[in-house]
């Protein structure tokens, strides 16, 4: 400040008209000196104040958008997602913080060189009656059997099919989701429909394995003799998927053949089964449709940030068979595991297998960021 402009303004305090000249400038002086001082402390005190406030954060990552994620069928064998026949696709939307809004995951097959869902859920059948069912010859010499049945599907799990002739002739195929067999039943006219389903066993030739569906099965029969005693609820301990949801819940091996037909959709009029075309769906959760809707349904409203995996693999079984390259299923030790599924409680609201799945989740994490590619474990397809 100006001595002058400082000698005037200190002139203004009360009494100091009565000083000196001398007098008033040594005031002016101490007065100079003190508003110095004060303004070196306000800076000093600015300068602690920031350096005790905590550090501006940098505003939080959004995760809003749609992302898409892949598994296909060949990649642990080094086939290119463009080469792959088959392929599973999850789509997730994501809000700002990462909880998942909306979800759809679909399996792709080629099919005649052209793509379609496996879930589509649309299928052609015809039956004739006039066919009389006869078993497959299982095992590595696989020989398809005699089928009452045509059927056009790119979705074989969960399938049953149900007709009645014009003369009163009753037709059943149900895939069995633990040998893959497409199982017959064919009710002549007259047949008595009071019969409870546990007496319609392989051995009495009433339930016919006619055709394999899939070579992927969990029982892989050598020989229909070693289940010669089974009906179509007790093939396995895991043949309680056909009947502890969906269509057939509730459905027992003491409910009588005739109670299975009315499930399924055929009309009786005095014990006697009603001219009915062809009819067919799916059982349990609905085939591959019905399993991913399921997913869906799971993982809207989870964080996906927290959720990273449809799958635990810290779980000692599923962990013990990832390998060095994080390959599931391919090089599993002692006491692991090549597959991830539980028929009963579901993983991630599903029956089916569930590593591919998970690997096509965690590639839409990769794409939302959320996830490195390092991080993903590729399922086996």
């Amino acid at each position: 400040m100006p001595t002058v402009n400082l000698l005037r303004a200190v002139a203004c305090l009360p009494g100091i008209a009565n000083l000196t000249i001398r007098e008033r400038s040594i005031v002016g002086t101490r007065f100079h000196k003190a508003v110095v001082l004060l303004i070196a402390l306000l800076a000093l005190a600015i300068a602690l104040a920031a350096c005790m406030a905590p550090a501006l954060q940098e505003p939080e990552k959004s995760y809003a958008g749609t992302y898409v994620g892949r598994s296909w069928q060949g990649e642990v064998q080094g086939v290119r997602f463009d080469d792959a026949q088959q392929y599973i696709e999850t789509i997730l939307t994501l809000d700002e913080r990462g909880v998942i809004s909306h979800a759809t995951m679909r399996f792709f097959v080629k099919a005649d060189g052209y793509w379609t869902t496996r879930q589509a859920g649309a299928a052609y059948v015809a039956v004739d009656y006039a066919v009389d069912p006869a078993p497959a010859t299982p095992g590595d010499s696989y020989v398809p059997g005699t089928s009452m049945f045509t059927v056009h599907t790119a979705d074989m799990m969960s399938f049953y099919a149900v007709g009645v002739g014009n003369d009163g002739t009753a037709a059943l195929a149900i895939v069995c989701p633990v040998t893959r067999y497409q199982m017959e039943i064919k009710l002549a006219p007259g047949s008595d429909y009071s019969v409870p389903l546990r007496e319609f066993t392989i051995g009495s030739g009433r339930l016919v394995p006619t055709v394999r569906t899939s070579a992927g099965a969990l029982l892989r029969p050598a020989r229909w003799a070693d289940l010669a005693d089974k009906h179509l609820l007790d093939i396995s301990p895991w043949s309680h998927v056909i009947n502890d949801r969906g269509v057939l819940r509730g459905v027992s091996a003491a409910s009588s053949i005739g109670s299975l037909l009315q499930t399924l959709g055929v009309d009786f009029v005095d014990g006697r089964p009603q001219p009915l075309a062809s009819k067919y769906g799916y059982f349990g959760l609905g085939g591959w449709q019905g399993n991913y809707d399921a997913i869906a349904a799971f993982l809207v409203g989870k964080d996906a940030t927290k959720l990273t995996s449809l799958v635990d693999w810290s779980i000692p079984r599923y962990a013990g068979a990832i390998n060095d390259s994080n390959q599931f299923g391919v090089d599993a030790r002692a006491g692991a595991t090549r597959t991830v599924q539980d028929s009963l409680d579901g993983i991630a609201g599903a029956t089916v297998r569930i590593s591919r799945e998970s690997t096509s989740y965690q590639r839409a994490l990769v794409a939302a960021g959320i996830l490195q590619e390092s991080q993903v474990i590729i399922g086996r397809f």
